[in-house]
């Protein structure tokens, strides 16, 4: 699946792209085509991967446990990537996170993938709202949260951030 945007090809990775994305970047990057400058694959992140690959690769439903790829359209480069962290929660909410690799930043992307995947999810009806969660200090993130449409609505070790359908 593709959102397309007007910088930007969104693709949700499907089992086999994800497991290449856990465990062999180059083949991901000729199986896409793209060229990979997002974020760095090591850490936290790079656990995250290999344990959703694992439930892909299991049977979970893709779109509440992969990741979308934002891939700039110009030049095929991988900058990003986003996902939903889990299916709707019981008040019918979908949370969201988001990352680029470092030198993307400052350009808009960000906001230009968040806007296209909130709009899309709300037209799928896929929840009533769309929900993130931002780290103390994070001023890059909440804007583009706030530009997006979010409000905050919940402060306490994390700031808490709600867009309405």
């Amino acid at each position: 699946m593709i959102i397309k945007t007007e910088r930007l090809q969104l693709h949700l990775l499907n089992s086999h792209q994800l497991h290449l994305w856990a465990t062999n970047l180059p083949d991901l990057e000729r199986n896409l085509p793209c060229i990979y400058h997002a974020e760095s694959l090591e850490g936290e992140l790079a656990g995250i991967i290999k344990k959703q690959a694992e439930k892909v690769a299991n049977g979970a439903d893709l779109l509440f446990n992969s990741f979308w790829l934002m891939i700039r359209k110009e030049d095929a480069v991988a900058i990003g990537s986003m996902a939903f962290k889990g299916p709707p929660n019981g008040n019918n909410e979908v949370e969201i996170g988001y990352g680029l690799g470092e030198v993307h930043h400052g350009h808009g992307y960000a906001t230009e993938a968040v806007q296209a995947l909130c709009n899309w999810a709300l037209q799928q009806n896929i929840a009533k709202n769309v929900i993130a969660e931002t780290e103390p200090g994070n001023i890059k993130s909440e804007r583009v949260l706030e530009r997006c449409g979010f409000t905050k609505y919940k402060e306490d070790t994390s700031t808490w951030w709600k867009l309405l359908s």
